[in-house]
């Protein structure tokens, strides 16, 4: 038998469960991985945003041509950073933001855990300078922070979000955007650099591999970075059983061939669990935050999160709505006529802004349409309300001709699913009382 990945001693049955386990664990940091590769170490991918610790800016909202990452948000233009964490922290300085703007930065690490967030809603305002540190730092924090955020892992990531007021608020964004600055702890602080952090050999990214039985490597290469949390320790002890540890190699080849057959349909069963829960999920607050608030289903929680929009915010900052199927269990199709319906005094509850992104199925990108519009909201110029203050919003390929046009939202003419993003979410929106109404056919 094999003792190339450590299998030895291990019964098919045993083989096929801890795979399905360990696939399941490893989906949404390698959802994330994906990313941080591309964006870090692929200078062909078109979000590349230039290595580590710098930001990349966008001062435009998402088009179809933005394919980065699923579900884009067509209302306030990304700025995207990764930190490396290893030989010291990272300084954010933040500048004073006036209102009406909103802008936030949302942080997570490997895990895509929302670990940290600065601000309008949790820092205000006003300047601010704020440190990252990883779990193995225990430096001296100097004067001059506002707040210390320590991270779970060695790498960590921002999706900034920045408000743009219209067409020709663009300068004005770019002023904001390029006011958010990374510094080093040592050049902050005038202190002596530290010696670099060793390079790393990235894998090349592949998504059939790493949605495969090959997802074993790309675990491996991240585990370095992830130093096992206290909680997880049993569970890496069974995850070695199958070749799983920081930075060992995997070669699917030298398995034994019914162990390799059983771990191949481990992650089958791990696959389709994955995508037949997730189908069915309406309610995206459960998804998002930290370790601590995903509660005790947060490898299940993160992985939806990651499947149907990775790096969403956490709720109290924004919550989502989407939906995906008709009352009759159906996937929405554009070639039908679609109403969403807020009756009086029940359009969304927020203290910041809301909309309703269109998205093609099964890619999750945004639409290519007649009115170059891809998503609808309070913001919309022309938006019509009823008489009576409610408000109606039409989904699909169709025009609906020139009365309705103001509130139409084009679909492709195949399969489709909406994101509705309701930022500064009131509390009936944060507990419930108040959701988003479902989608009518209207006949």
């Amino acid at each position: 038998m094999s003792m190339t990945n450590g299998t030895a001693g291990i019964s098919a049955d045993e083989a096929r469960s801890i795979a399905r386990e360990a696939w399941l664990y490893a989906y949404a940091p390698l959802q994330g991985y994906q990313t941080m590769y591309n964006q870090t170490q692929n200078k062909a991918f078109g979000g590349y945003v230039g290595g580590f610790n710098q930001f990349r800016h966008y001062a435009r909202s998402s088009t179809p041509a933005d394919t980065d990452i699923v579900t884009p948000n067509n209302d306030t233009p990304y700025s995207w950073a990764w930190l490396d964490l290893r030989a010291e922290p990272m300084v954010l300085s933040l500048p004073a933001v006036p209102a009406p703007r909103y802008y936030v930065n949302q942080w997570f690490d490997l895990y895509t855990h929302n670990f940290a967030y600065t601000g309008v809603r949790t820092t205000g305002r006003e300047a601010g300078t704020y440190l990252f540190v990883g779990p193995r730092w225990n430096g001296d924090v100097p004067k001059g922070i506002s707040k210390v955020f320590v991270a779970e892992t060695e790498f960590v990531g921002t999706l900034t979000r920045t408000q743009l007021l219209g067409p020709d608020d663009v300068a004005a964004l770019q002023a904001v955007q390029e006011a958010y600055k990374l510094t080093p702890l040592s050049q902050f602080a005038g202190t002596p650099a530290p010696t670099p952090a060793p390079a790393v050999a990235w894998p090349v990214w592949d998504a059939a591999k790493g949605e495969g039985l090959d997802f074993i490597g790309y675990l491996n290469a991240l585990l370095p970075f992830m130093p096992v949390h206290a909680s997880e320790q049993e569970m890496f002890a069974r995850f070695a059983r199958i070749g799983i540890g920081p930075g060992r190699a995997f070669d699917a080849s030298t398995l034994p061939p019914e162990i390799r057959a059983a771990m191949e349909a481990g992650v089958a069963d791990a696959a389709k669990a994955l995508k037949d829960g997730a189908v069915q999920q309406k309610d995206s607050r459960a998804m998002f935050g930290t370790r601590e608030a995903l509660g005790d289903g947060y490898i299940t929680m993160r992985n939806y999160g990651a499947m149907l929009g990775i790096y969403a915010n956490t709720k109290e900052e924004a919550v989502y709505g989407s939906q995906q199927t008709d009352s009759e269990g159906k996937v929405l199709d554009g070639s039908r006529h679609w109403v969403l319906r807020f009756e009086p005094g029940q359009l969304p509850p927020v203290t910041e802004f809301w909309s309703i992104t269109m998205y093609n199925l099964p890619q999750r990108f945004l639409v290519e349409n007649a009115l170059n519009r891809y998503s609808i909201g309070n913001r919309t110029a022309g938006l019509q309300q009823g008489a009576d203050g409610s408000l109606e919003i039409y989904m699909q390929a169709d025009n609906p001709g020139p009365e309705k046009e103001s509130n139409w939202l084009p679909s492709p003419r195949g399969p489709f699913f909406f994101a509705a993003r309701f930022y500064g979410p009131k509390q009936e929106a944060l507990d419930g009382s108040w959701t988003l109404p479902p989608l009518i056919e209207a006949k």
